[in-house]
């Protein structure tokens, strides 16, 4: 089976693939302090806990923009699997099946490359990926399904650690989706020009992006907050949780079909 993990700056998501089939998925906090036993304990401890100790892992592959984590990860992975497997790590740079038009390609995370693959194999081209996380990443692919670049942006919980940090008079809130757009208090005004502005910003951005294409493309949400702006927003079509998973499967598909 296949270990694929997504180590993202605030969270790192896990899932455990049989063929296409996913059996189990995590997502768990991303210490940059953490050793390759601790990692290793934590894995154990969620297959076994969540009831799937029958999931014998064979091979891993791994997206990282946490260069701190990424050894640890494969050293806990390599431990995991033992002799005979394979840890794979995304790399920008090398041809996992999609046209890259970005200037440097080096430069491009992995997890925006592996947006790119699952939303194209997924929903078709041309598809606009939104992935909300520590960073608001919207990426454009085009109707010949070749990444063509995008948009890197502060995330929503970015925003607010900024604004509370920054404002003496404002304290940390809860962020959701207030009633009205004109806060009847200070937590709904905060609540509302951070997921009012955000979703504004990014429908905004979205109609930019076809512009510039110059043809329709489907929408596609991902990352920790793409459930909250779904029902906000006007330009997304799909929200999909696993999107970046399921990039990591079918890298790891093509990469090993290839070599093999």
């Amino acid at each position: 089976m296949l270990l694929a993990v997504d180590i993202g700056n605030t969270q790192t998501a896990v899932g455990i693939y049989d063929g296409q089939e996913l059996r189990a998925s995590w997502r768990i906090e991303s210490d940059s302090k953490a050793t390759s036993d601790q990692l290793l304990v934590q894995i154990n401890s969620l297959i076994k806990l969540k009831g799937h100790g029958e999931l014998f892992v064979t091979e891993a592959i791994v997206s990282s923009v946490v260069p701190m984590l990424t050894l640890s990860w494969v050293e806990a992975l390599e431990f995991l699997i033992g002799e005979g497997g394979s840890v794979d790590i995304v790399n920008a740079a090398e041809d996992y099946g999609i046209p890259v038009k970005y200037e440097n390609r080096k430069e491009i995370g992995p997890d925006r490359i592996c947006d790119a693959v699952a939303a194209v194999a997924k929903y078709g081209a041309p598809v606009i990926v939104i992935d909300l996380g520590t960073a608001t990443n919207i990426e454009a692919i085009d109707d010949e399904g070749a990444f063509l670049g995008g948009i890197i942006a502060p995330g929503l919980r970015v925003s607010a650690e900024a604004l509370f940090s920054h404002a003496a008079r404002l304290s940390s809130i809860d962020i959701k989706v207030p009633e009205h757009a004109i806060g009847r208090s200070t937590t709904e005004a905060v609540q509302s020009g951070l997921t009012f502005g955000e979703v504004d910003r990014i429908d905004g951005l979205v109609d930019r992006i076809k512009a510039e294409m110059g043809c329709d493309a489907t929408v596609v949400a991902t990352g920790g907050y793409h459930q909250l702006m779904l029902p906000i927003s006007r330009t997304i079509d799909y929200a999909d949780g696993l999107l970046t998973l399921d990039g990591l499967r079918i890298i790891h598909e093509r990469k090993h079909s290839k070599n093999g």
